[in-house]
């Protein structure tokens, strides 16, 4: 089993990037690693992973920041420059673990936008105007697109084909883009490789499990985010103890206790806010907060949910300030992440080249 996902180099990352993504990746990483993988699987699969020399011995998880795809939309070079630090140092002051997972930053991996360019012979026109992303971020001025916000789904396809992932985490608006990548997949190895003999591994979607949405702390309609002007309205990664218990102690609420069941969060956004993070800082239900918190007001409610909120982030913001502080520690952490992704991705852009009949030396 080999799990394969990116997330974006996105700077300023506060609670509702941890328990949105974050954790999950630490929870995949521990439940993947723990264990060996199965014997067997589809021929197809172990076709493709023989054929390209990738046949793991073990599961293996690798986790990347997606900045190349950053790239796609116009952006700040030096924005996009911390923010993969950052995002790197998250990542490890969270819990992915450099010595269980493979860690990098696609930069430092050129055969993913080498595979790219191979694959846009195979993808599609049509498909790639079906996507409902490209739909979205472009709008009515398509022509003022970007070509790489089009060929965005085609770099996707090349993130995972290229390890001969078995296996990638997606939410609801990623699920069409791995549809795709099995796509490019498919037809790749229809016309340029035997059925007993695949180039490339479909991989299957895993579907992970809901991540709690959180809201801004100054407005419950809102998602808590990094472009809010006022920083009330989130709790950063960086924040140490007394500005997480102040904004906890300023967050919006209404004068009414706290309910005994979830019926009575209705329109009471921020009420259910902070009913929210409390039960996934303590993996726990809002169901279950409410059965035991049920009647007590948020005089009583805010300083548990302060003190969940410090231990949880105390170590996590200790080991993030010293990571980008390091910042030899952190290019060493990326370095050999790119390194051990290189090594697993030469045999599959090799086994590609061979395939198309292009002449190498």
């Amino acid at each position: 089993m080999r799990v394969v996902s990116g997330i974006q180099p996105t700077g300023n990352l506060h609670l509702g990037n941890y328990l949105g993504a974050i954790r999950n990746w630490v929870r995949m990483q521990d439940e993947i690693t723990g264990a060996h993988a199965a014997e067997g699987g589809s021929a197809e699969k172990n076709g493709a992973q023989a054929a390209a020399g990738g046949g793991a011995e073990k599961n293996e998880a690798l986790f990347f920041l997606a900045d190349l795809h950053a790239i796609s939309m116009p952006h700040d070079p030096a924005q996009l420059h911390q923010g993969t630090l950052e995002m790197a140092a998250a990542l490890v002051a969270c819990g992915i673990d450099p010595e269980r997972s493979i860690l990098f930053n696609q930069a430092q991996v050129p055969q993913h936008a080498e595979l790219q360019w191979l694959l846009n012979g195979t993808a599609r026109m049509g498909w790639l105007n079906r996507m409902t992303q490209w739909k979205d971020k472009a709008g009515k001025n398509r022509e003022g697109a970007s070509v790489a916000l089009f060929a965005y789904p085609v770099l996707q396809a090349a993130d995972v084909l290229l390890y001969q992932a078995t296996h990638v985490p997606v939410g609801e608006d990623q699920k069409q883009h791995l549809e795709l990548a099995r796509d490019i997949a498919q037809k790749f190895n229809h016309d340029f490789a035997t059925e007993d003999a695949p180039v490339f591994t479909l991989p299957d979607p895993i579907v992970p499990p809901d991540a709690a949405r959180i809201m801004s702390l100054r407005d419950g309609t809102k998602k808590m985010s990094k472009s809010d002007p006022s920083d009330m309205s989130r709790i950063n990664l960086a924040d140490d103890p007394d500005e997480v218990m102040k904004k906890v102690k300023k967050a919006k609420t209404d004068p009414e206790p706290l309910p005994s069941d979830r019926k009575g969060l209705e329109d009471r956004a921020e009420a259910l806010n902070l009913v929210t993070i409390y039960a996934a800082l303590t993996d726990s239900s809002v169901d279950a907060v409410l059965e035991e918190h049920g009647g007590q007001g948020f005089g009583h409610f805010k300083p548990l949910l302060g003190e969940a909120l410090v231990e949880t982030l105390k170590p996590i913001s200790a080991r993030f300030t010293q990571l980008l502080e390091d910042r030899e520690a952190l290019d060493a952490i990326l370095a050999r992440g790119a390194a051990q992704a290189r090594e697993r991705a030469v045999a599959t852009l090799d086994a590609t080249y061979d395939a198309l009949g292009l002449v190498r030396g």
